[in-house]
């Protein structure tokens, strides 16, 4: 159990990749408060995990719904989170979760950005939904569903430790830092995003013969 945690956490977390957030957290609160910051930071993470935890029981009835094998899920899925890695390497991770000029200039004027931008698209995007969706029908199991009820709890605290941290972290590391270890994160990202792909295509390979 401590190894099906350990990995969901680990895949949850890479292609949420909440470090690649601080940078635009620091230029949307620059002119906050820490109590406003922190305030921010806590709403963001509980709005994260109400979509993910929402996203992983009810993303199974909505491709039953529109009639999306898993299989496809898992390929068009994969794509996602492949292109996502690649903008992580790239330094385009802002643009490629739908974070452009216009969306930032945009969030400077609202009295709340902790579900807009920042929740949405920003850190629960469409590679973390279609790797939830993909997770429960992989693990069927009561206890299985818990413990990635339980990693989706750790992701959103995690996020809310990082967003709450996040001047002090950009402080510290610096921008070449932050990018450094985003770029790490996009390897990883871009490998999990390719055996999901591999996966799907194995088992249509298998059902076709």
């Amino acid at each position: 159990m401590l190894t099906l945690f350990i990995y969901i956490f680990a895949a949850l977390f890479s292609v949420i990749n909440p470090l690649g957030a601080v940078p635009i957290f620091v230029g949307l609160t620059q002119d906050d408060s820490k109590a406003e910051r922190n305030r921010i930071s806590l709403w963001t993470a509980i709005n994260v995990f109400i979509i993910l935890m929402i996203s992983y029981f009810i993303g199974e009835y909505v491709l039953n719904f529109f009639g999306i094998s898993i299989d496809a899920l898992r390929i068009a899925g994969g794509l996602i989170i492949v292109n996502s890695g690649f903008a992580l390497l790239t330094g385009n991770f802002s643009k490629r979760r739908g974070v452009n000029k216009k969306v930032a200039d945009d969030a400077m004027h609202r009295n709340d950005i902790a579900l807009s931008p920042l929740a949405i698209p920003m850190l629960a995007g469409p590679g973390s939904i279609s790797l939830l969706i993909a997770l429960y029908q992989e693990h069927p199991d009561f206890s299985q569903k818990a413990i990635c009820c339980l990693a989706i709890l750790t992701v959103a605290l995690s996020i809310f430790l990082i967003l709450k941290s996040a001047h002090y972290l950009s402080k510290i590391l610096g921008a070449s830092g932050i990018v450094a270890i985003s770029r790490i994160i996009g390897f990883i990202v871009i490998a999990i995003g390719i055996q999901y792909i591999i996966s799907a295509i194995v088992n249509v390979l298998k059902f076709q013969l």
